[in-house]
């Protein structure tokens, strides 16, 4: 059996919302993309397995969704993994990675197929992710950088102006071509991408695998390119709980978003630069916290997110041995 587009969706007690984006997806395949779809889950501790296959067969939509039970919660990029090595089995085209929170438009698949059709040097290309009202939310950045964690945590207008390479989310939104990363929750990749760069990194619970993955398709020598006519809805934090900062009174950090963080760093520019990084980022949220105090302006922050910082920071000697 042999398909166009493998589509990967990762599945942790999120059932209804997946049961949406598999009904989107229904629609974009009638617009001409072939699809089958795989739906990880990752031994999910509510109802979500028998939510998904009921769905499947009262929707007849066996003949291109399979449901796979994962073994355990082994995170967004073990779930991935698994969808990966089953739709490899499909000898599929291209891999699209989909978050269980995302409602693609239409053509939204479609559009992505004809840029990366048009540009065979592009390996991997991310959509617009919007909000219901389709208002654009950041979809595209640089990776993260040591000395760009002053800049980030201090929130310095003139730095972030001086400075907008080392700025995370400096790209311009409608601002179609090449960027360093795009967001894993509408990735399309090429298969010989994925063959070449092999699985993503387990290690990565949850956050920061797709900023790995897109810096190691770079490294293999393919670009990275943001396609906004691309549309996908993307119900923020619905997946995971974590929102925005900047729209609402955000819930405490998990720890997994810190040693993700943590081994983001360490990984990609050693421990000096991983001190380098936490280092700066003291540096910049205290000015940050200093600046908020004399103004009164700033924006909601997580509960203890400053010491959550430093008890998984590399500047702990606990964390040391940690990925």
């Amino acid at each position: 059996m042999s398909c166009k587009v493998g589509v990967a969706i990762v599945n942790y007690k999120t059932a209804p919302l997946v049961v949406e984006c598999l009904a989107a997806l229904a629609g974009a395949g009638k617009e001409g993309a072939a699809i089958s779809v795989c739906v990880v889950d990752n031994a999910s501790p509510d109802d979500s397995l028998s939510v998904l296959n009921q769905a499947v067969a009262e929707h007849n939509w066996s003949a291109w969704v399979d449901v796979i039970a994962a073994p355990k919660n082994g995170g967004f990029a073990y779930g991935n993994n698994v969808a990966f090595d089953h739709l490899a089995s499909l000898h599929c085209s291209h891999y699209w990675l989909l978050n269980p929170d995302t409602l693609p438009g239409p053509d939204s698949l479609q559009v992505l197929l004809d840029y990366l059709a048009a540009h065979p040097d592009v390996g991997c290309v991310g959509s617009q992710l919007t909000d219901d009202d389709g208002s654009g939310q950041l979809s595209a950045f640089n990776f993260p950088r040591p000395l760009g964690e002053f800049v980030a945590a201090s929130s310095i207008g003139f730095l972030i102006r001086l400075l907008p390479k080392l700025v995370v989310a400096s790209h311009t939104m409608n601002q179609r071509g090449s960027v360093e990363w795009v967001v894993g929750a509408s990735m399309l990749m090429r298969a010989e991408v994925v063959n070449r760069v092999g699985h993503m990194d387990e290690k990565y619970f949850l956050y920061y695998e797709e900023v790995d993955y897109c810096r190691k398709i770079h490294q293999a020598g393919f670009d990275v390119h943001f396609v906004p006519e691309s549309r996908v809805v993307h119900h923020v934090g619905a997946a995971t709980g974590i929102s925005d900062l900047r729209r609402k009174q955000p819930p405490r950090r998990p720890s997994y978003w810190f040693e993700s963080r943590r081994r983001f760093f360490r990984k990609n520019y050693g421990l000096f630069g991983a001190i380098v990084a936490d280092v700066c980022w003291v540096l910049g949220f205290s000015c940050y916290r200093l600046k908020s105090l004399i103004t009164g302006n700033g924006f909601p922050m997580p509960p203890k997110f400053f010491t959550d910082f430093l008890s998984h920071s590399v500047l702990n000697p606990l964390s040391y041995g940690n990925a």
